[in-house]
């Protein structure tokens, strides 16, 4: 058995994960990266929009999606902080492939009191979203 670690997800609204896990990746700043069970350097950094994969104890592998935050790694525990963080399958697929039309058609038709950022960012949740639901497919063998 693979040595485990604490690990903590939690949404603005509530607590989405707690439990043991033997290994955690996520998609930080700076690229993808993993954490395998404890004794890992301390590390604090920011996430982007897209899946976390976390295996637990004995194999069962789980993934979430998170709308961005931090991913803080101590030596015994690793939490991350995410304004919001779903399991995968909460994901609505037919909200984001809407949602990532509605950000397409409104970069491409700049007029008036346009948001470039906000339209940017909805574009990039949304397509973090979908990778999500992808992930878990993959997962389940279904993709």
């Amino acid at each position: 058995m693979a040595m485990s670690v604490h690990c903590d997800i939690v949404s603005a609204e509530q607590a989405i994960f707690s439990g043991l896990v033997e290994l955690l990746v996520a998609h930080g700043s700076l690229g993808d990266l993993g954490v395998v069970g404890p004794g890992h350097a301390p590390l604090l950094t920011s996430l982007k929009p897209g899946p976390v994969r976390v295996k637990l104890q004995g194999g069962e592998e789980q993934i979430y999606y998170v709308s961005g935050g931090f991913l803080e790694v101590q030596s015994s525990t690793i939490t991350i902080l995410a304004d919001t963080a779903v399991r995968a399958d909460d994901v609505d697929e037919a909200a984001a492939i809407e949602a990532q039309k509605t950000a397409v058609t409104a970069l491409s038709n700049q007029a008036g009191e346009f948001d470039y950022g906000r339209a940017a960012s909805q574009l990039a949740e949304a397509a973090a979203q979908l990778r999500t639901i992808q992930a878990l497919r993959k997962k389940m063998g279904r993709g």
